[in-house]
């Protein structure tokens, strides 16, 4: 496994400034990653600033793994959702400029969505992931959704969005976190997703029982818990048995640490990286 870590984790010292993007690849290769996930927050990356982004990566020494993305075609106006997908062509253009092999796009995010929504829009979903994929292919770039913001987050509305699509370039960014939100256990939930996987996230979360005091950053599950962003390793994620799980399927591609913790970034990170690197190593696993 190739162990790297998303500019996401980052996002604080990029907005702060005191990290410039070229920087960030240059401590990124300090702490022993491999590689960098960009997601466009805290700078830019455009048609004109994707190649001088390519190269402060090149420069360094380090690979640029996946370019993230938003995205939504969940609405209902026939015009937003060819909009959007158009939209979303122009970043794997992005993508493309940025010399990148995977692209990670967001599919729906809806406020009262239900089983029954997503059952009545799945094809649509589908059909819309299908064509980015597509376009995505004649550029030799592998496009993928995530288990991301509660509507598309079960593994369940995953596996069956992915099996609508029907693509092998289209493919899943597995963030092993994520499935606390909504209330589903995660190690089961990444072991029936991995074989769908171009890119894991490893992330933890703190998690607590229903609890109106804790408000600064924590957030409320589907279930009506409270989950707040942690050092990983320190959360109530079970990392060492996912961490097993990964290694014990066979999967040998891009592993990138998330941190959405209140610490500072920088520490957070490099915490999280280490941890990660030392039970990949218990575990016998190889990485690069």
């Amino acid at each position: 496994m190739k162990i790297g870590v998303s500019s996401y984790s980052l996002l604080n010292a990029l907005r702060s400034k005191e990290l410039t993007v070229e920087a960030m690849f240059q401590w990124v290769k300090q702490i022993g990653g491999t590689h960098v996930e960009i997601v466009p927050l805290g700078f830019e990356a455009t048609l004109e600033s994707a190649p001088i982004i390519r190269e402060q990566a090149k420069k360094v020494g380090v690979e640029i793994s996946n370019y993230a993305i938003s995205a939504n075609f969940a609405v209902d106006d026939d015009n937003n959702y060819i909009e959007e997908i158009q939209r979303v062509k122009h970043q794997v253009d992005v993508a493309a400029a940025l010399g990148v092999t995977h692209m990670r796009h967001d599919v729906a995010k809806r406020a009262n969505g239900t089983i029954t929504t997503f059952v009545n829009e799945l094809d649509r979903l589908a059909s819309a992931c299908r064509e980015i994929t597509e376009y995505a292919s004649s550029f030799n770039i592998t496009t993928s959704i995530e288990n991301h913001g509660f509507y598309i987050q079960g593994s369940d509305r995953v596996i069956a969005l992915l099996d609508r699509v029907n693509h092998s370039n289209c493919r899943l960014t597995l963030d092993v976190g994520n499935f606390v939100c909504i209330d589903e256990e995660p190690a089961i939930a990444v072991k029936k997703c991995l074989p769908y996987a171009s890119m894991v996230h490893v992330k933890d979360f703190y998690l607590r029982e229903e609890n109106d005091e804790l408000i600064d950053g924590w957030i409320q599950t589907a279930g009506g818990k409270k989950i707040r962003g942690s050092i990983i390793g320190q959360g109530d994620v079970p990392i060492n048995r996912i961490i097993s799980i990964v290694k014990e399927s066979g999967y040998n591609s891009w592993l990138s640490i998330e941190f959405e913790g209140m610490e500072n970034c920088l520490d957070g990170t490099v915490t999280g990286f280490q941890y990660v690197k030392n039970q990949l190593n218990k575990e016998g696993a190889v990485y690069a």
